[in-house]
């Protein structure tokens, strides 16, 4: 559920990257790639309504072109697009040349493909002018499955073969309590079934460093946002109202003279803010983020996260920022499984929801909540985003995005108090009736609110008036 990679979109940039290499593999083990002599990519659907403000032409040739979103030098995006675009030439996994047009080999569809929102159709030409197409679907938070999902059976292998297989949160806390053990142990068993504890925290620090470099990125970075809105990122500016003149050099300096500022609720609202709004300035200018569970709600658990670092608790460390990751993946999985994790199946509420949710249920344990608190705290956070459309002016994530990360931090904070202070035999509405619910509502929303932006703000506010 926590993946590293580029902005601006887990569905519309990461996925689309990610299904490019997918491509590319299939190519080779078909023993064809050394034949093709032209490729071609048809995107549809949601992939097509946004995707020059999602970025996702710029993903497909990079995905083309064997770049890695993990670990290409973000420097290089610009120049690398440029390139393709003057010679009208890729290097297909960096190994071949071929001719290549982005106006004229990436072709924008607006119609739907059956199977969901956002579909993508490769299609390679051979020299001996037979064709090779495969059709992918990018379904949130960079997940790429093809529709007859061949990996189905591998993949319901290795759920079977999990100590404890959850798909909902009752069962979650059926093991929970079987095993007298809270969430993130639960979740840490689960993990150890695929790799070591070595290899789970090697990748754990890794998505923290992420997390940590990106706001740093955010607050220190000042100017206006790519793609026309001339949005002005504000990270900057609060946090040099809120800083105070205290020396560092990295990330982790940086964070430890935060922890040593003295806050008051207003300054908590403030950094809160400021946390959210770095992270997703750094996700709209094709920076390097993890998606949580998506690039568009990225900004929400690593905000609520350094709020607990540095607000609730100074002494926090790794084991503390481990807790709460392995608690936020396994609400979002369940959300996943349950429902969608995909603006352009659900609206908003799939991606902020969802996120401030997992940031709601991870703070909770953190902060000494049992198990049915941790639920109780995921469900109030989803259950005031129900509904929550998902309207991006331009096609592009800022407005309304940037700042519905901020929101959605700050709901989680204040679902994780409810929920402390509340008894969870009072509740009226388990977590997976909200999970059932926010499927139904996502069902019954019309396809203009759906990341297509064809409703809401994304029409009521002209791109003149920005």
């Amino acid at each position: 559920m926590l993946k590293i990679g580029v902005g601006p979109s887990s569905s519309h940039t990461l996925g689309p990257w990610r299904a490019a290499e997918k491509w590319i593999n299939e190519l080779k083990e078909a023993n064809v790639f050394e034949d093709v002599s032209e490729v071609k990519v048809m995107i549809y659907g949601s992939l097509s309504l946004t995707g020059k403000g999602h970025a996702t032409d710029y993903a497909l040739m990079l995905g083309l072109s064997g770049q890695d979103p993990e670990y290409i030098p973000i420097e290089h995006i610009s120049s690398i697009v440029s390139r393709i675009k003057a010679e009208q030439k890729i290097e297909l996994d960096g190994k071949r040349t071929l001719p290549f047009n982005p106006e004229t080999h990436i072709v924008f569809k607006r119609e739907f493909l059956p199977f969901h929102a956002n579909g993508m159709t490769f299609e390679a030409t051979l020299y001996s002018g037979k064709k090779k197409k495969a059709t992918y679907y990018s379904i949130g938070g960079g997940f790429v499955v093809k529709e007859e999902r061949k990996r189905a059976k591998r993949n319901i292998e290795i759920f079977k073969a999990f100590p404890f297989p959850i798909t909902t949160g009752v069962e979650l806390l059926n093991f929970c309590k079987s095993e007298n053990k809270c969430i993130s142990e639960i979740v840490l068993e689960n993990e150890r079934s695929l790799r070591t504890d070595a290899e789970i925290d090697h990748e754990l620090h890794r998505i923290w460093d992420t997390m940590l470099e990106c706001m740093y990125t955010g607050c220190h970075t000042e100017g206006s946002l790519p793609g026309g809105l001339n949005v002005r990122r504000r990270a900057f500016d609060i946090h040099q109202k809120l800083k105070e003149e205290r020396p560092y050099s990295t990330p982790e300096e940086w964070l430890a003279t935060i922890r040593q500022t003295e806050v008051k609720f207003r300054q908590i609202l403030q950094w809160v803010s400021c946390f959210a709004l770095a992270v997703n300035e750094v996700n709209a200018s094709l920076g390097r983020v993890v998606t949580a569970p998506t690039n568009g709600s990225a900004g929400v658990i690593p905000a609520v996260l350094m709020y607990y670092m540095v607000i609730e608790n100074h002494e926090a460390d790794f084991k503390d920022i481990k807790k709460f990751l392995l608690v936020a993946g396994e609400i979002g999985s369940i959300f996943k499984k349950g429902a969608t994790i995909s603006a352009a199946m659900g609206g908003c509420q799939a991606e902020i929801g969802v996120s401030s949710a997992m940031a709601a249920g991870a703070l909770t344990e953190l902060l000494g909540g049992t198990p049915e608190q941790v639920l109780m705290a995921a469900e109030i956070a989803m259950e005031h985003h129900l509904g929550l459309t998902c309207d991006p002016i331009g096609g592009l994530v800022q407005i309304p995005c940037i700042e519905r990360n901020s929101m959605g931090a700050i709901k989680a904070i204040n679902a994780a108090e409810l929920a402390l202070g509340s008894n969870p035999e009072d509740a009226k509405v388990p977590l997976d009736k909200v999970v059932a619910t926010m499927w139904e509502t996502a069902k019954d929303m019309s396809s203009k609110y759906k990341e297509t932006s064809e409703g809401g703000l994304a029409v009521g506010v002209f791109l003149s008036d920005c």
